[in-house]
């Protein structure tokens, strides 16, 4: 795994640049077996507990975000597949390499007829990573008025570059559209052969492996200030001769590194508890949905402190601050971290059970 990291340090410059995970990281992580986390077991996977989840994708994206982004989203597309009831052959046609890229969303903004041959599928679906090297759509779609979990080759889904976002722009998070392609029907569960929603474990595994990106940009972010401490530099304008001579400098040091370890035990602790309960009630679901928040405005509040520190140097494009800086800012308000809406669920089930 360390010269894996080395890899996707090297060429996190790159995948920025390109708006796609550069071609040495999609290849490493494949050769560790990152996408195949959530490949069923029975197809040659690891279908990893959450901590392994958490710890991979942490440790990924403390040198290059949207690498670790790309796993969490194969996973969840590879998990929501789980959730329709498809026949063995597909299974086996989808999972023939256990470390084939996934992509996929659940929004169903798309609509299909059935037919004799199969399901016309049309639509477009936006925010879809890592689409352009991916194998395999997962779609949410209406079908005849129902939803359904559709699946199909990304070879057959044209891709509209809409992605042009201030962080996270190595995930080419572009939309996948399709005009009246044909889907076999085992490769369309809907009605009684779907079941989604899905469970709120399911749901929480998804929202750990968001946090777990964000977490482990903190800590690269972390390493860059960790080098500068290291290094001869000095604060501007100031008789100290390095950094750690200023006990301001120290204070914030020790700020941010607080920050950053208590998201660290937050995303630690929501996988172990993930991984020892088979279900949660739902004041629960919403308590580790408000945590997840937390976690990640604790990580928020840590870069700014370390952007502090760096100074104005720390925005240069050549700087690897500012991209963990944007990346956080970005995926950390995803909706599976998003604090008012957090407060608000666990504020009204509080209410609800007095």
């Amino acid at each position: 795994m360390d010269i894996v990291i080395e890899i996707l340090a090297a060429n996190a410059a790159e995948t920025e640049q390109r708006g796609r995970l550069a071609s040495t990281s999609l290849k490493a992580a494949k050769a560790v077996g990152a996408f195949a986390l959530r490949t069923p077991a029975t197809h040659g996977g690891s279908w990893a507990t959450a901590t392994t989840v958490a710890d991979v994708i942490a440790a990924m994206a403390r040198d290059c975000p949207s690498t670790a982004w790309i796993v969490s989203t194969c996973l969840v597309s590879k998990n929501m597949i789980t959730f329709g009831d498809f026949p063995d052959h597909t299974l086996d046609e989808l999972f023939a390499d256990p470390d084939a890229l996934f992509c996929g969303v659940g929004a169903p903004t798309g609509r299909g007829e059935s037919g004799p041959d199969g399901v016309r599928v049309s639509g477009r679906w936006a925010a879809v990573s890592g689409c352009e090297d991916a194998t395999w759509a997962s779609l949410g779609t209406i079908v005849d008025g129902e939803f359904a979990l559709v699946l199909v080759p990304t070879a057959e889904l044209s891709v509209d570059h809409t992605w042009d976002m201030a962080g996270m722009r190595g995930t080419g998070s572009h939309s996948l559209v399709a005009d009246d392609i044909l889907v076999p029907l085992d490769q369309v569960a809907s009605g009684h052969r779907v079941h989604y929603p899905p469970d709120p474990k399911a749901i929480n595994l998804w929202g750990l492996s968001v946090l777990a990106t964000v977490v482990g940009a903190t800590f690269g972010a972390l390493d860059v200030i960790g080098s500068m401490f290291a290094s001869p530099r000095k604060p501007f304008m100031t008789s100290y001769t390095r950094m750690s001579d200023s006990p301001g400098a120290r204070h914030w040091l020790a700020e941010a590194t607080t920050l950053a370890q208590r998201a660290e035990r937050t995303m630690q602790a929501l996988a172990a508890r993930i991984d020892a309960e088979p279900a949660v009630t739902p004041l629960e679901n919403s308590r580790m949905q408000q945590e997840r928040a937390d976690a990640a405005t604790d990580c928020r509040a840590a870069i700014e402190r370390m952007l502090d520190l760096h100074g104005a140097s720390g925005f240069a494009t050549s700087n690897a601050l500012q991209r963990f800086w944007r990346d956080v800012a970005v995926a950390g308000r995803h909706p599976q971290l998003n604090p008012y809406l957090a407060v608000e669920g666990f504020g009204r089930l509080l209410s609800d059970a007095t």
